[in-house]
């Protein structure tokens, strides 16, 4: 049986990292400003939320998956927030405590439970085939219903699905199909008895939702590839050096370490291709979170995304530092920006740069030009306490000028990822909002914003205020009204 020992000290379990307990449900929120005519729809976000007090260790990412989202309809606002309800949660609701650590470290060998909590749901949100999905990057995807965000069990694609189902796939809106890739770090699975399994899985989803699909691709070493990218006909992956070493695992250290001996490899796939038609195209050393989109220019390749130099993983585990304010300076010399590499498929040349020295993450494009090209990227700016992942602004990026414009969230008030949404009959690219969640560290309390795209520097349209707190989260997806009626 797993003991609780002295109560685990993290600055992911401090502020507004802490975790909030109750599910709630509020309708007609009071506001600041007023709600765009022809905003309808459904802003949905999951992030980290341990349901019990943490045992044992915690790791940011490994808190239990909640749901967060706010609905737009008739001129009027509403908030849930739902946990996700995976097997592990279950399991330690009906126990009335945690029954796992919360690290990414060794596994729990010894838990008479399992030796880990596995699938959260808690990284990202993606809409394909009429279903909301909420994403945990080593297991399936979870079943959202709107607008109750309820979770009735995972999906595996009538049992087509045969490996992990990556954080972050990619939906072509052109052509209506997704791509996406699952990564095993161990090139074996304990689920099928220790049988030897790729380290790296491709697949492709038809518009209708059939897995159509599946092919290997070689890797030399284990890594962690969060993400990935698409252009109109290249699946793009990222083998970087965060490698896995199970030695380090089984001595309940973070398995993943990053070698700045090796070199950051790019893999350029023909979409439909077999694995085996992959080109690797070697850069110098890097780690890439999130990408930002790629397309095609004549024979090059473009891919922009958000650079670090390096990255320790266990930084944000609080079984690895000795001190919180250690455990602060997570991003201390990563240069994280948004950063550009161009890969030459006719001369096989590399060309790189930053497009910005302004600390950031969380990149997104307009839905509708993922693969293609975007004028407009949108980021959060980190510039909160020191190494800590809080947002103080939005920035826009123009692509094609090379200027951005920020929004800034005010004095102690910080976001996450900005999310764009298009306006009804659309003008231009930018013609829309900027969503995201704010927590005013003034008053206590979160709001839901909305920010005009075409006047980022200008304050927000819209304050939507919450009825609870919302934690710092990762991922999240605008629904529309129009999908919500015909969701599946």
């Amino acid at each position: 049986m797993v003991m609780a020992e002295e109560k685990v000290v993290s600055p992911f379990l401090e502020g507004n990292f802490a975790p909030v307990r109750e599910e709630v449900q509020a309708e007609d929120l009071p506001l600041i400003g007023e709600l765009p005519a022809g905003l309808e729809g459904m802003f949905v976000r999951t992030g980290p939320n341990p349901q019990f007090d943490v045992i044992k260790g915690y790791h940011w990412f490994g808190g239990d998956g909640m749901l967060h989202g706010v609905r737009i309809k008739d001129g009027k606002a509403s908030y849930r927030n739902r946990y996700v309800r995976t097997w592990a949660y279950e399991k330690e609701k009906a126990a009335g405590r945690a029954l796992w650590g919360s690290t990414l470290g060794a596994p729990e060998f010894d838990n008479p439970n399992g030796p880990s909590r596995g699938n959260t749901g808690n990284t990202a949100l993606v809409w394909h085939d009429g279903k909301l999905m909420t994403l945990w990057e080593a297991g399936d995807p979870h079943i959202v219903k709107l607008p109750g965000l309820e979770t009735p069990g995972t999906y595996d694609y009538n049992g087509k699905l045969i490996h992990a189902f990556t954080a972050h796939p990619k939906v072509d809106e052109k052509t209506g199909e997704m791509l996406f890739f699952g990564y095993n770090m161990m090139g074996f699975d304990m689920a099928k008895g220790g049988a030897k399994v790729p380290y790296l899985q491709y697949s492709t989803v038809s518009p209708d939702g059939e897995i159509t699909m599946t092919t290997p691709i070689d890797l030399p070493r284990g890594v962690m590839m969060h993400d990935f990218a698409v252009s109109e006909h290249y699946s793009i992956f990222m083998d970087l050096p965060l490698v896995f070493d199970m030695q380090r695992a089984m001595k309940g250290e973070s398995p993943l370490y990053f070698n700045r001996d090796l070199p950051a490899r790019f893999g350029l796939l023909p979409r439909h291709a077999q694995g085996s038609e992959v080109r690797w195209f070697e850069a110098p050393s890097c780690y890439v979170f999130h990408t930002l989109n790629a397309f095609e220019q004549g024979d090059e390749v473009i891919l922009d995304a958000c650079r670090m130099e390096d990255f320790d993983m266990g930084s944000l585990d609080s079984t690895t530092a000795p001190t919180p304010e250690s455990r602060r300076m997570i991003r201390e010399d990563s240069q994280q920006s948004l950063y550009r590499w161009r890969f030459n498929t006719k001369t096989g040349d590399v060309k790189e740069g930053p497009l910005d020295d302004q600390p950031s993450d969380f990149p997104r494009v307009h839905d509708s030009l993922v693969g293609y090209e975007a004028r407009f990227g949108y980021n959060a700016r980190f510039g909160g306490q020191a190494g800590m992942p809080e947002a103080d602004a939005l920035i826009k990026y123009d692509l094609h000028t090379g200027k951005n414009r920020v929004h800034l969230h005010g004095p102690n008030r910080f976001g996450g990822e900005g999310v764009f949404v298009p306006r009804p009959n659309a003008k231009s690219e930018d013609d829309g909002w900027v969503v995201t969640y704010v927590y005013d560290g003034n008053t206590g309390g979160s709001e839901f914003v909305v920010v005009d795209a075409l006047n980022m520097e200008a304050a927000p349209v819209a304050r939507v205020q919450l009825p609870q707190r919302v934690p710092y989260g990762f991922h999240g997806a605008w629904i529309s009204e129009e999908r919500i009626q015909a969701q599946r």
